[in-house]
């Protein structure tokens, strides 16, 4: 059963991608409503996946993002990056970046758990 932490400030939505994962996928889910309780959580609890909001205060998903890679215990851990900011053809701040893929708001939280899969090759 893969480990998901979901990182949003949002706490409807953080809840709505809790029970999308939890409940329709049977994953195990631990949340984060910062950029900062993220990173702790990363690394106490080695998720197989990081679901992270990109628009949060204090620290953004791309800091935060960075932050999970330079730390050791943290690195190898893939980060999809949630957002209500994909327009198709437009280049992105994440291009650059080792993210696992990008998912949209609003999801649709039947299908999340097998977009991530899908996106991580663990389908």
């Amino acid at each position: 059963m893969p480990r998901a932490l979901v990182v949003d400030d949002d706490d409807s939505i953080r809840e709505i991608t809790q029970l999308a994962l939890e409940v329709v996928a049977g994953w195990e889910v631990v949340t984060a409503d910062s950029g900062a309780r993220a990173i702790e959580l990363a690394a106490e609890h080695q998720p197989d996946v990081v679901v992270l909001d990109m628009m949060m205060p204090d620290m953004d998903g791309l800091t935060t993002f960075r932050h999970l890679q330079e730390q050791a215990s943290t690195a190898h851990v893939p980060v999809v990056l949630l957002t209500a900011k994909v327009q198709v053809g437009d280049r992105q701040l994440w291009d650059e970046m080792a993210v696992a893929g990008v998912i949209s708001k609003p999801f649709d939280p039947m299908t999340l758990a097998a977009e991530i899969s899908t996106m991580l090759g663990w389908a």
